[in-house]
């Protein structure tokens, strides 16, 4: 399967509508990607976010798409490095950037480097492999420390309040891939 799209070209493949707010200055936001995995019978992959207290830990893997790399080369790297999971079949991705900005006051390392928010492309995948295949330790320090199938419809009220608008769009974007399959 080809890539589709670049960081700076954003070109070929089905895409599913999606626009985040016109911005003047992409360049003050992190290129990222979001995945969204869907179960064959339509549920999400949703992940608690380790050391993140109640109630706003839950949401999808995501993360910075590195100089020169493919969106969608990123998004399966994102997804492997957080879930262990590589049993994938593309199904679907955003058109053009969904940004949201930090909180202010919000330290960290993307703060560190000046970023005002994210700006990000999502990606919608089926799982096609064994539940056994998760290991939120595959890679790295663990993004999350637990994780359910759990609703589309459900993540935006589950993720933390400055991503929530980001989440709507993306669950209007890949709704009918979980109705196709029975997922709400």
């Amino acid at each position: 399967m080809g890539e589709r799209g670049g960081a700076e070209g954003l070109s070929a493949g089905p895409r599913l509508g999606a626009h985040g707010p016109e911005m003047t200055d992409l360049s003050r936001y992190r290129p990222n990607v979001g995945v969204v995995l869907f179960h064959p019978d339509g549920r999400v992959w949703l992940g608690r976010r380790a050391g993140a207290a109640p109630p706003y830990n839950w949401q999808f893997p995501q993360g910075g798409v590195d100089d020169g790399e493919e969106l969608e080369a990123a998004a399966r790297r994102e997804l492997a490095e957080e879930t262990g999971a590589v049993s994938i079949a593309y199904l679907g991705r955003t058109d053009g950037w969904i940004v949201y900005d930090f909180p202010e006051g919000m330290g960290g390392p993307k703060a560190w480097r000046g970023f005002k928010g994210q700006r990000q492309v999502w990606f919608a995948f089926r799982f096609d492999g064994e539940e056994s295949e998760f290991d939120l330790a595959a890679h790295h320090e663990p993004e999350f420390e637990e994780w359910r199938w759990g609703y589309l419809a459900e993540a935006p009220d589950l993720v933390v309040p400055f991503k929530r608008q980001a989440y709507e769009q993306v669950a209007r974007a890949f709704a009918p891939l979980a109705a196709r399959h029975g997922g709400g």
